[in-house]
């Protein structure tokens, strides 16, 4: 299993069922030396506003989420989710458990 930290809308339940096909159960987590920033993506109908991951070294920053345990093939669906403007990157979270979070591209 691959554990996914989510801050944005993959911690959504409507989200998570249109991607998943289920409800996700995690756990409060909390990512230290992060600020959550802003991305602006176009879409379909304009230009939306979106969460983003910005490391800043400052163990005084810290972003609150929910940490899930998913199969590959989920991790693959959020991948596919996310699209071409965040990656997927590992990071240590406040317990000492690594998991994957999504970043900016750029």
């Amino acid at each position: 299993m691959e554990q996914l930290f989510a801050y944005g809308t993959l911690k959504d339940k409507d989200i998570q069922e249109t991607i998943f096909g289920r409800i996700l159960k995690g756990v409060p987590e909390t990512l230290v030396g992060y600020v959550v920033n802003v991305i602006h993506i176009e879409e379909e109908f304009g230009v939306e506003q979106y969460p983003i991951i910005t490391p800043t070294e400052n163990q005084q920053d810290t972003i609150n989420g929910i940490l899930y345990e998913l199969t590959e093939e989920q991790l693959q669906q959020a991948d596919t989710y996310e699209g071409i403007h965040y990656k997927r990157i590992q990071v240590q979270l406040q317990s000492n458990q690594t998991a994957w979070v999504y970043s900016a591209t750029t």
